[in-house]
């Protein structure tokens, strides 16, 4: 059944409340960690969301969105007009979605993988920036996750940084649940240490994708630098 203007309404008034108090808390936990202030970024994640939610979302600020899926990229991408939507994919890379995604993600967080990275690279259109790349690491060493291992970063790196159509600015995570804050924050301080150890080797790197919507404050305390957030915006349903 088609929704009336009221429910519609409704619909963008509540999408624009979550992205507000969303805001509001991340400049407060900037506050409580000794962060600077508007140093992290909140990434609505809209996978499965209708392109008018993202729209409700944009109307009141919100410009950065994540996807999942690449034929749910492409279909979003294309439908809209508006130009200051950014895209970010945040899911698996199947080597035959890589033209889909090179064409349409400003930023994907989870290259893990040579091949993949040569196929983003050499298939970026090249009227557009490079892809910004956060690198997706494995930090428990799970074998039914994706990611590069800790110890294998540095070689990855030095492999990616000679392709020239993707930019790496960092890393990206999703450990294992926990609702304890400590644990939590154990788990991000290591990807931080990651960053770390890399900047050391002469990266330039300011990126840490990490923390959702359980656990964004432990990864705010650790550096987080954009937060990865849909349930709290979009609701459960679509």
């Amino acid at each position: 059944m088609e929704k009336t203007q009221e429910n519609r309404l409704s619909d963008k008034s509540e999408v624009c409340d979550n992205v507000f108090a969303l805001n509001k808390q991340i400049r407060a936990l900037e506050s409580k960690y000794g962060r600077d202030p508007n140093s992290v970024s909140l990434l609505a994640v809209s996978k499965t969301k209708p392109l008018q939610k993202i729209l409700h979302a944009k109307s009141c600020g919100q410009l950065a969105f994540g996807e999942n899926y690449a034929q749910e990229l492409d279909q979003k991408a294309s439908q809209t007009q508006v130009k200051d939507l950014q895209w970010h994919f945040i899911g698996p890379i199947q080597s035959n979605k890589t033209q889909i995604i090179a064409a349409h993600a400003d930023w994907v967080h989870s290259l893990d993988r040579i091949k993949i990275a040569k196929r983003l690279s050499a298939q970026r259109p090249e009227s557009l920036p490079p892809i910004q790349i956060c690198v997706q690491v494995n930090l428990n060493e799970e074998t039914t996750k994706s990611g590069i291992f800790v110890h294998d970063l540095e070689r990855f790196f030095d492999e990616v940084s000679a392709m020239d159509r993707l930019t790496l600015r960092g890393l990206m995570c999703i450990p294992k649940v926990t609702s304890n804050l400590s644990d939590g924050r154990r788990n991000f301080a290591t990807l931080r240490q990651g960053l770390e150890d890399l900047n050391s080797q002469g990266y330039l790197l300011d990126t840490l994708s990490m923390g959702m919507s359980g656990d964004y404050e432990a990864a705010i305390a650790e550096g987080a630098t954009i937060v990865r957030i849909g349930r709290a915006i979009f609701g459960q349903r679509g």
